[in-house]
């Protein structure tokens, strides 16, 4: 498999990038595994048993993936106690955009009343994760102080709800977080990235781009529709998730023992059993609201970790590790100490 590590380990000289406040959002309205039998050939408890997953927030008609975006970053403002004007830069990950054309993020930046520089990052499950080890490269050198995070896909318009093996798996959801510069031992200790173009096509969207402009017939096709291999795609992502996680552990001086929390993206069940297994960390140390949101891309590990905030679970110094996989195909890990 050709790939290439983008970050590892940091010296130690360069104050550490930490998490100051997280938030999230979902759309309202719910739909369950029943509703979905009703017009698919599935149930219930099939649907539990293969993904784990029991209902989904879709958005309705006329909310935008930016919308989303903006609730979840200013919950993430409040807790870290940072006004819009304090930040020097806004990074959305997401592959949902409202439009082709501007970035999400600039939506996000106006509508909060921010005066910085604002971009998007399409790496698709694993954009937040990516767009966090962005951010941390422009604190760790001291370009910026306060930089968001945000994590948003609105995949329910991108979903073939005529397919069961992916209209059973996908959500709304938005996750967004505050870095800023550590004082302290705090903060992020070791990020691992990698990609491997060669098997893109196991996880994609064919139409909509140059290569395959939107049409009629592709619109007929669904080829404006995610489209995946799921047992290719579940394969790699148990391997990517597993060696990414151990790279990022070692990096940091750690082992899986001295992991307080695991925050995976949450795309299935059985990967994620399978992976917990691997690493040697006990499913009691890993945050799951799958059943709740389904998969979310982008947005579920910061919704995931915003959760486990907010009730309590996770709380400072302790050790917690973050590891996402997606389409590109994209995967990596993170480990902070809180």
């Amino acid at each position: 498999m050709q790939k290439r590590e983008v970050s590892g380990a940091h010296p130690t000289k360069l104050p550490r990038a930490r998490i100051l406040g997280t938030g999230r959002y979902a759309p309202s309205h719910v739909v369950t595994n029943d509703e979905l039998s009703r017009t698919l050939d599935t149930n219930d408890a099939w649907i539990r048993e293969r993904t784990g997953i029991e209902r989904r927030h879709v958005a309705p008609p006329g909310e935008l993936t930016s919308g989303m975006a903006i609730a979840a970053s200013r919950h993430a403002l409040e807790a870290a106690e940072c006004s819009a004007a304090e930040l020097d830069l806004v990074i959305v990950g997401t592959f949902t955009p409202d439009s082709p054309l501007p970035a999400c993020a600039v939506y996000v930046q106006h509508a909060l009343g921010a005066r910085c520089a604002a971009f998007d990052i399409a790496a698709a499950c694993s954009g937040f994760l990516v767009g966090l080890s962005v951010a941390e490269q422009y604190i760790r050198t001291g370009a910026a102080r306060r930089i968001l995070v945000v994590g948003a896909e609105m995949l329910s318009r991108v979903t073939d709800w005529t397919d069961r093996s992916t209209a059973v798996l996908f959500g709304d959801a938005a996750g967004a977080a505050v870095i800023g510069p550590s004082t302290d031992d705090r903060g992020i200790l070791a990020t691992r990235m990698y990609t491997d173009g060669g098997i893109a096509g196991m996880l994609e969207i064919p139409a909509g781009g140059v290569r395959e402009p939107l049409t009629p017939k592709a619109i007929e096709q669904h080829r404006d529709k995610m489209q995946m291999d799921g047992r290719t795609v579940f394969r790699h992502a148990v391997k990517g998730l597993t060696g990414a996680a151990l790279e990022a552990i070692a990096d940091a001086g750690l082992t899986a023992a001295d992991i307080d929390w695991m925050v995976p993206h949450q795309a299935n069940q059985r990967i994620l059993d399978q992976v917990s297994e691997r690493l040697g960390i006990p499913k009691e140390r890993v945050v799951l609201n799958l059943a709740e949101y389904g998969n979310t891309s982008s947005a579920s590990v910061p919704v995931a970790l915003d959760e486990a905030i907010r009730d309590g679970r996770i709380r400072s110094g302790q050790h917690v590790l973050f590891c996402t996989f997606g389409a590109g195909l994209t995967w990596g890990a993170t480990v902070l100490r809180m």
